[in-house]
């Protein structure tokens, strides 16, 4: 499958990045999809936790690179969701692997997976620069407040510049009653403006989704918010459906 690489971004921590790659990756897998999820927050990983696969871990994406284990040693199997997999972030900051070796591993494993995608760490610097590299496409995650929506026009820019073209925006988070008492924007159209990037989903904020992913639950029972994810993985997917805000 040709553009199955969407690196996840966001210009700042908080944004609830990781959430939508969990979230994201268990949708297509409910839509018959095999999946990869690849954590390139190296030093700081926790797709892991989320996933309830913790205690399974040995081997990580340096192990696989280095030749400590096999490419198919470093890739786990989610307890909960049938045909999706981790493959983890190195456990220690300075094992981040450089984007040519990044892109190696990836192009290695892209054809047995119908999506993989790439859990960036926030910001602009170098662990960002590794996750894009191997990216056919993106995800800029914000919240609709000034300062997300500013990280994620960076991100953008750098997305573009390494050569990445097709990027959508998910706007996380969203509580209309906040958006509306606060008062940063008069509508979403000037949140979207602000971004400089097609919108592509709009995720209402959900305590209960949380929960069940701190929980590493996911894929346990639904969730109101899971209907917005259903309908981002047909929209990749290259299927016509209305956005729900």
């Amino acid at each position: 499958m040709m553009n199955n690489v969407i690196v996840v971004a966001s210009g700042k921590g908080g944004t609830g990045k990781s959430t939508v790659c969990i979230c994201l990756s268990t949708a297509l897998v409910k839509q018959g999809k095999k999946v990869l999820l690849i954590d390139s927050d190296s030093g700081m990983r926790g797709l892991d936790i989320m996933l309830d696969i913790e205690q399974e871990l040995l081997f990580d994406a340096s192990d696989a690179v280095c030749g400590n284990c096999s490419f198919a040693e470093a890739v786990y199997k989610s307890r909960r969701n049938d045909d999706l997999y981790l493959m983890a972030a190195p456990f220690d900051a300075e094992n981040e692997l450089s984007p040519s070796v990044f892109r190696q591993l990836v192009d290695t494993v892209r054809d047995s997976f119908d999506y993989i995608i790439i859990d960036s760490p926030a910001g602009i610097g170098s662990g960002f620069v590794t996750a894009a590299a191997p990216a056919d496409r993106a995800l800029i995650v914000t919240n609709a407040e000034p300062t997300s929506l500013r990280g994620g026009v960076k991100v953008r820019k750098k997305l573009e510049s390494a050569g990445v073209k097709d990027i959508r925006l998910v706007i996380n988070r969203f509580d209309k009653k906040m958006f509306k008492k606060l008062g940063f924007y008069p509508d979403l159209d000037a949140v979207i403006d602000a971004s400089q990037t097609q919108l592509i989903a709009v995720v209402p904020f959900s305590v209960e989704l949380s929960a069940i992913i701190q929980r590493g639950e996911i894929g346990v029972g639904s969730n109101s918010a899971m209907e917005v994810f259903d309908r981002l993985a047909r929209r990749l997917d290259g299927q016509r459906v209305p956005l729900i805000i």
